[in-house]
Formats: C-alpha cells, sequence, structure tokens
C-alpha cells in the first residue's frame, strides 16, 4: 500500500514498500512526482493513484516501463503483437509511418510525450515533401498522428500511460473534397470502351463496374470462385505491400461475401476459362482468373491500363479504377 503526501499544488511525495530487510522492517523507497499541467484539478487524484500502483509495480518487478521504454521500442512491440489483428498491407503501412516519424519521437521515454510535443511533430510533417512535389497534405497528417495514437492507447490499456497525449491534439481541419460522382452518360461511353478492349481486361473491368469489386478482390478470384447461378464467392485479396511484392490476404471487412453477376459478364468469363485452358494445356480451379502464361498479373498493370484507356477517351484526369465502383 503507497503512502501519499502532497507538497504543494501538484507536486507529491509517493512511498512505497520496496520489500523487507533481513530484520523484518520494510524497505521503503520515496519518489516526489509533480502533476502535469495538462491534467485537470478533478483529475489530479487519479493520475497520483495511478503513478502510486505504478511506482508499486516498479519496485516489485524491477521495471519501470513509462520511464525506461522508448516510443520506438514500444511500437515495435506493438507492431509484432498486431501482426494476427491486422492484414500484412496495413501493418506494412503502419509500419512506415511509424518509421517516419521515429527520428522525431522514436528515442523519447513514453512518459514524456506530450500533446505540445505531438503537436509539434505534426507541424514538422507539413513541412515535409508529399506527393508531385507538394508539401503533406492535412489528411496524411492526420493519418500519421493517427498511428501515434494507437500506439500510445495501447500503452493506456496496458496501464503504462494513464492517458493518451495524441487525444488532446487539435487536429487543423480539413475541408472535405467534393466527390465527383460519374453520370450516367459517362458511364454508357466507359461501357464502350471497355467492350473493345482485350478479352482480360474486358472481363476485369466489366467485373468491377458490375459487382464494384475493389482492384485487390479482383486479383485473388479463382476460377474455383465460380458458383451456378452466375454467383461469385470473394473471399480474398492481393495487395502490394513494400519490400514484399504482391500478397494476398482476407477482405478489407475481413468477411466473405457472394454477388451475381450479369448474365454478359458470366459469358465473357466463359470465354477467358476457354482461352486460358488452350493457352495453359488446361487449367486448375484453384488458378487466378486475372493470370498469364499462368502467372498473376501485377494488379498496379489494371491501374495502368484504364489510366491510358481514360485518357484515349477524354475522361477527367480525376477518375482512376477505384471510380468504377461508383458507376
Amino acid at each position: 500500500m503507497a503512502y501519499i503526501q502532497q507538497r504543494g499544488e501538484r507536486k507529491y511525495k509517493i512511498t512505497v514498500c520496496n520489500g523487507y530487510k533481513p530484520n523484518g522492517q520494510k524497505r521503503m523507497r520515496a519518489r516526489t512526482i509533480t502533476v502535469p499541467r495538462e491534467v485537470s484539478k478533478r483529475g489530479i487524484q487519479q493520475y497520483v493513484m495511478a503513478e502510486a500502483e505504478r511506482l508499486e509495480k516498479r519496485f516489485r518487478t524491477g521495471i519501470d516501463q513509462s520511464e525506461n521504454t522508448r516510443f520506438e521500442d514500444y511500437a515495435n512491440r506493438w507492431l509484432e503483437r498486431m501482426s494476427k489483428r491486422y492484414k500484412t498491407s496495413t501493418l506494412e503501412g503502419y509500419r512506415r509511418m511509424l518509421e517516419a516519424m521515429y527520428p522525431t519521437i522514436g528515442g523519447l521515454p513514453l512518459c514524456k510525450i506530450r500533446p505540445m510535443v505531438l503537436e509539434e511533430l505534426c507541424e514538422e510533417l507539413r513541412q515535409r515533401p508529399g506527393r508531385n512535389g507538394k508539401t503533406m497534405s492535412e489528411n496524411t497528417v492526420h493519418k500519421y498522428l493517427d498511428t501515434v495514437s494507437a500506439v500510445l492507447q495501447d500503452a493506456v490499456k496496458n496501464d503504462i500511460l494513464l492517458y493518451n497525449p495524441s487525444r488532446r491534439v487539435d487536429k487543423l481541419r480539413v475541408e472535405p473534397t467534393p466527390q465527383r460522382i460519374p453520370q450516367a452518360w459517362e458511364m454508357q461511353k466507359l461501357l464502350q470502351c471497355i467492350l473493345q478492349e482485350p478479352l482480360l481486361y474486358r472481363v476485369y473491368y466489366l467485373l468491377a463496374l458490375s459487382t464494384g469489386l475493389r482492384r485487390g478482390e479482383l486479383c485473388a478470384l479463382r476460377w474455383r470462385d465460380l458458383h451456378g447461378g452466375n454467383q461469385l464467392l470473394i473471399q480474398h485479396s492481393r495487395s502490394t505491400v513494400v519490400g514484399k511484392g504482391v500478397v494476398e490476404s482476407d477482405t478489407k471487412s475481413h468477411r466473405t461475401r457472394v454477388v451475381v453477376l450479369p448474365q454478359l459478364v458470366f459469358d465473357y468469363l466463359g470465354e477467358l476459362l476457354f482461352d486460358q485452358i488452350v493457352e495453359n494445356n488446361g487449367i486448375c480451379p484453384d488458378d487466378l482468373i486475372f493470370a498469364k502464361n499462368g502467372k498473376p498479373i501485377h494488379p498496379d498493370t489494371f491501374s495502368r491500363h484504364l489510366r491510358c484507356l481514360y485518357d484515349r477517351n477524354g475522361f477527367p484526369k480525376d477518375y482512376h479504377l477505384h471510380t468504377m465502383r461508383h458507376f
């Protein structure tokens, strides 16, 4: 049981038992703490009690996690623990953002990270170059801060921190960018353009238009996913991960779903199946639908090909593969 003495408005002396001497007397250890100004008056007692509990844990185990653990070390362990919860591509995205922030906050002990430190981090991120030579967008800055917040919230959950300082950072308001919704005539025009494409691309883009599947979900389709009644089973997704190439994982929602294909699309799939049987001297149900000479086609190939199709036919520059989900 800790003994707490108030020494000032926000200063407290905490005394805890650190075992016993050979003669049976208690071995006492004391530490004086100052409650940060960020903690409200109502929260002072809770803060002090939490610090007392942490000190007792420290003296009992010999480890003071909040003072001895740097943000980088804790974040790396967090990534390891989250490997079973997140998709590989999501985890690598977190890793990439964290590594970009380690030079700024990686060496700081968790307990030394204050809202002001994170505000300075955000300001530094805003000066970094983003895409096309421009500075990093505010939306991207928010994503970096949210990643830091996920790590710090994990430390709160594990009783290492009393509160999450990132939640006290005021984010700059981001004006939503109006999303251009394709018009009906544009869909008709695009459909006519797609019907002129080689069979492989024709099937891919028709599937995207008729089902709203994501790029990775389309690339992960296998012949065994086709079922009677024009049904298509969606189970996996293929995505590009830096340093690992293309990896396959669960869908974004981690759920399997079934979509029903229009007869036209189903017929084109039959033509593609016949072509691949001839090309590869047979086919296996586990083979990917979108493959060339038996090898998977990189997801970026379909994005680049569509960009060329858009440019040739006068579609807006801000249209991309994901736009097909809105047609």
